[in-house]
């Protein structure tokens, strides 16, 4: 054969038909043995490798988070219980007959309470915080810091502020704490440093053994008729976490009443410590509000979801744009694009997409609804936020 050479002993078909060709040609005959050298890869399997590897990769690299969050049932298992006490109340029943059913006994004087916060920026909040708190309270202690947790410079808004809140300053202990700006140091190290410095203003304000400390976020807000129980109530716990019911945005997505982190404490010299994590097994029912990024201005979203603690969670820039995180707002979708973290996988699969919209207002804090020109965009039914 002119054209090339090929082996006669090879019967597979290909190259014998190139060879018997006349019109054969060394490119063909190349191709010839590309073939063969191919013949036992699937092609399919080849496409699917080239294409869809990648595509995986990519996948990967966008939803990775939320794969592992949906099989956290797998790797993490679920916290021990809480023991729930139920929790009585009606504005007509007596203080006494409310300790009675509480198992409790009422006090001959009420105790003294003082309600502790660390402060960022939560303006409208603390203002509708302190006026549903301010009838119990005996001294507000309010720390903020020029450095955020993850050591972003910031301006002392309360410091700026403060002539807001003239109806607490007679009962006002304030403190600030310059912030460290440690580089790359762990958020929680620097939300640490500063829950102590709150530890030490406490002290300056003068408490002592058995009066009430409320530990809770600015937006983590006990009901003042909570608070007027246990004042009044003898034999209640040392320690007391309190069950809030969980909104996010403002008070038009109730996700659940899973807040529990907010806690009061009968205070101990040299015992108590200000603390945000779990103290007790004991929760006191449906106790108030925790209403998460009820913010304003987009720009105050911005700020906390690159300040807080968990500012990991910003995976993309594109979260930070205020056209989006409008959207967001009023879907009642997640802002960071996160599924639930939740411990099974039932709880996980019921709380997929959006938070469902409610239009009840009842039995939200007293100041809110009075104020209700001013917080409108609390509301049910005001998702619009305003671009400043």
């Amino acid at each position: 054969m002119e054209a090339g050479y090929c082996n006669r002993k090879k019967t597979d078909g290909i190259c014998e038909g190139v060879c018997d060709s006349e019109l054969g040609s060394q490119s063909v005959l190349s191709m010839s043995r590309l073939k063969c050298a191919l013949r036992g890869f699937d092609l399919r399997v080849l496409l699917i490798l080239l294409i869809g590897v990648p595509i995986l990769i990519f996948a990967i690299y966008v939803h990775g988070q939320k794969v592992t969050y949906f099989l956290r049932p797998i790797w993490e298992k679920p916290p021990k219980p809480f023991i729930i006490r139920p929790h009585y109340y009606h504005e007509n029943v007596s203080m006494d007959n409310l300790c009675k059913l509480h198992g409790w006994k009422v006090r001959e004087t009420p105790r003294r309470v003082f309600d502790a916060v660390l402060f960022s920026n939560e303006l409208d909040i603390l203002d509708i915080r302190w006026h549903e708190l301010s009838p119990y309270v005996s001294e507000f202690v309010l720390l903020e810091s020029n450095s955020t947790f993850t050591g972003i410079k910031k301006d002392l808004h309360f410091k700026e502020n403060r002539q807001r809140f003239d109806f607490a300053e007679s009962r006002l202990t304030y403190g600030m704490i310059g912030g460290r700006f440690v580089k790359g140091e762990n958020p929680f190290v620097e939300e640490s440093y500063q829950r102590v410095a709150l530890d030490q203003l406490i002290k300056i304000a003068g408490i002592t053994d058995d009066d009430l400390l409320i530990m809770s976020d600015v937006d983590e807000i006990p009901s003042g008729h909570t608070i007027n129980l246990l004042r009044w109530c003898d034999d209640i716990p040392e320690i007391l976490h309190l069950q809030l019911r969980n909104y996010l945005y403002s008070f038009q997505f109730l996700l659940d009443d899973k807040s529990w982190r907010a806690s009061v404490h009968r205070y101990r010299a040299g015992k108590t410590r200000y603390a945000h994590f779990r103290q007790t097994d004991e929760l006191l029912a449906d106790s108030g509000w925790h209403c998460s990024f009820c913010f304003r201005y987009i720009n105050d979203f911005i700020f906390k979801m690159k300040a807080y603690s968990h500012v990991d969670r910003i995976r993309f820039k594109y979260f930070l744009n205020p056209k989006r995180i409008q959207h967001v707002i009023c879907e009642g979708a997640d802002l960071f694009d996160m599924l639930p973290e939740e411990y099974t996988f039932q709880e996980i699969i019921a709380k997929l997409g959006p938070i469902p919209s409610t239009f009840s207002a009842v039995h939200l804090p007293a100041y809110l609804l009075e104020q209700n020109d001013r917080y409108r965009y609390l509301l049910p039914g005001n998702c619009v936020r305003e671009s400043g």
